[in-house]
């Protein structure tokens, strides 16, 4: 197998940068992003300033603030962050049908994308020609030109991707050898990019710190007391040794350091859309007509979703306005999301939800054209029921009911409580109010 790894250093902090460019200045010296000093979250990541201060990733905020009081704290947007990350996916599918990636902002390997490469060099080209297209095709979507590394085993790619200099330092200048020109072992160099040919991971690994090997702190301890100081000298110990020494992860460290895979590729599952589109003729402006043809669609793409045994958790609702007698000013569009509070297929639930929505916020102008999406698609899952206890429907469950009332009154209005600390001395503080998320957007 032939891996990809695209990595991006600090990515957060390169999308928040981005985002705030459009706006204004991003303010410069020490950038902590995760939330306000005092909120309870953690640093999510940070600036090299920062961390020259003794900052650290996964670090509470209050700390963080304590040892760089002076740096600049930056609220992250976790909703834009996720999405740039899954739109720059669905992007390299055009290139490969193999490919991963972490989408949540709070994972470890946020901003590193894999790449399943077997059979494509007849399609896109050679390696350094692919991957080149892949950095075209991602510029628009992630800001930053990605380091890239190659091999068979995802250990390897990453840290062909993310290393440079054989003491491992990250994103150095310096060559893996250290020397102006080639590389050992056949590992073909260009910018920002490296390539380990196959069957040569282990050769690539051999010069580098043994601390990569694993994240464990304990571990990369007593490696460091048992002299290994190199991933070949482990590379070079009996199997049985490191297992007697560290037990099942000694095995797995073994394996990693003599090239061979110890965590299979496993390629994301495409998330499933359904849509449909209604272009009307004449165009309605009456809401009573639009529940009817909403009617239509949700129950169309509902029976599509329970003949794949699915469930969607969000529902998109795209209104085309037609401008002709509309006053000046008037957008062409309405559009919105709507959280549903479970996964569902029923279409009576989802029409109840999306046409109090439109309730709420009407159509400026009569409707030329209806777009109704169910995203978020899993599969859905059976429920055990009473066989003598009377059941509510979904419509009736706390649920649903609270998101009527969300887009009825306002999300300002509806809060829900949330358990804090059950054991805690005042009374007031074993819970706090926390907002319904049924709102939409």
């Amino acid at each position: 197998m032939r891996l990809l790894h695209l990595y991006w250093p600090h990515l957060l902090l390169r999308l928040a940068r981005h985002r705030q460019a459009a706006c204004g200045s991003f303010p410069s010296g020490p950038i902590i992003l995760g939330g306000r000093p005092w909120d309870e979250g953690m640093v999510l990541d940070l600036s090299p300033d920062a961390g020259a201060l003794g900052v650290r990733r996964g670090m509470p905020l209050g700390t963080a603030h304590r040892l760089a009081p002076e740096a600049t704290f930056v609220i992250p947007d976790p909703d834009a962050d996720r999405a740039a990350v899954e739109t720059a996916l669905e992007r390299l599918t055009a290139f490969s049908p193999g490919v991963a990636g972490a989408v949540e902002p709070d994972d470890p390997s946020f901003g590193l994308l894999e790449v399943q490469l077997d059979g494509l060099e007849r399609l896109w080209g050679a390696e350094p020609v692919l991957v080149e297209r892949i950095r075209e095709a991602l510029a628009p979507i992630l800001p930053g030109r990605p380091r890239a590394g190659i091999a068979g085993t995802r250990f390897a790619a990453t840290l062909a991707a993310a290393l440079d200099g054989v003491d491992g330092t990250l994103h150095g200048p310096r060559r893996l050898d250290g020397a102006p020109g080639g590389a050992p072992g056949g590992v073909r160099r260009a910018a920002g990019f490296r390539s380990i040919p196959p069957g040569g991971e282990a050769a690539f690994l051999a010069p580098l710190p043994a601390e990569l090997l694993t994240p464990n702190r304990d571990l990369r301890a007593r490696l460091a007391r048992f002299g290994l100081r190199r991933i070949g000298a482990v590379a070079e110990l009996p199997r049985s040794a490191l297992v007697a020494r560290f037990g099942a992860e000694g095995e797995r460290l073994h394996a990693r350091a003599r090239g061979e895979e110890t965590d299979p590729f496993r390629p994301r599952r495409a998330a499933e859309r359904l849509a449909l589109v209604l272009p009307l003729e004449p165009a309605v402006g009456e809401l009573e007509p639009l529940r009817f043809l909403l009617h239509r669609l949700v129950a169309a793409l509902a029976e599509q979703l329970l003949a794949r045994g699915g469930a969607a958790s969000r529902a998109r609702l795209r209104l085309e306005l037609d401008l002709a007698f509309a006053p000046v000013g008037t957008p062409p569009e309405l559009a919105f999301e709507q959280p549903l509070p479970e996964p569902t297929a029923e279409a009576e639930a989802i029409e109840r939800l999306l046409f109090a929505r439109l309730e709420r916020t009407p159509p400026p102008a009569p409707v030329g054209r209806i777009e109704l999406e169910l995203a978020g698609v899993v599969p859905g899952a059976g429920q055990q029921l009473a066989l003598f206890v009377p059941q509510a429907a979904r419509s009736g469950r706390l649920g649903w009911q609270l998101a009527r009332l969300v887009l009825m009154f306002g999300e300002d209005r509806i809060r829900q409580v949330e358990l804090a600390d059950p054991e805690a001395p005042l009374p007031e503080a074993r819970w706090r109010w926390r907002p319904s998320g049924f709102g939409g957007r």
